[in-house]
């Protein structure tokens, strides 16, 4: 089976990235889990909301996502709220790590999910919004809608 036909299966998403910030970039990172994080993923329990990257000793980590111990675990089970290390290639990290230090901005979580049977995470370089940028968004949104109400009206 081809990578780019492979099932993505969305275990959580940060809803809130999207309106608290501006995405300049976004990249897909593996994830380094431990075998009971993988069963507690398959059982659909994850949260990425409050999550942020931060790069270590030239690596990227996951700080602060939630995976909930595996129900059906033993005393070997995970640390639900553990940084976890993200695997991309060096090439790519020196860039968001430049982008970093110079322009003030942050890495954060999109979206965790399964691609096969790897788990991804998708993550973004961003810059925080101002209120009244938000504002415009919400905005640009009514107006959206109202224009596809008219001319659904007018079929």
């Amino acid at each position: 089976m081809a990578r780019d036909t492979e099932a993505v299966r969305v275990l959580a998403k940060n809803r809130k990235a999207l309106h608290e910030f501006h995405v300049l970039d976004k990249l897909e990172c593996g994830l380094a889990l431990k075998g009971t994080e993988v069963k507690s993923l398959r059982q659909g329990q994850a949260s990425i909301a409050e999550a942020f990257g931060m790069i270590r000793r030239g690596e990227l980590y996951l700080i602060g996502a939630t995976i909930p111990p595996y129900s059906h675990g033993n005393i070997h089970n995970h640390e639900p709220d553990r940084d976890r290390k993200l695997l991309l290639q060096k090439r790519q990290l020196g860039k968001w790590d430049k982008a970093v230090r110079e322009k003030g901005v942050t890495i954060v979580p999109l979206a965790l999910y399964f691609k096969g049977h790897l788990v991804k995470v998708e993550m973004a370089l961003v810059k925080g919004k101002k209120l009244h940028d938000k504002r415009e968004d919400v905005k640009r949104r009514e107006s959206k809608r109202e224009i596809e109400r008219e001319s659904s009206r007018r079929r």
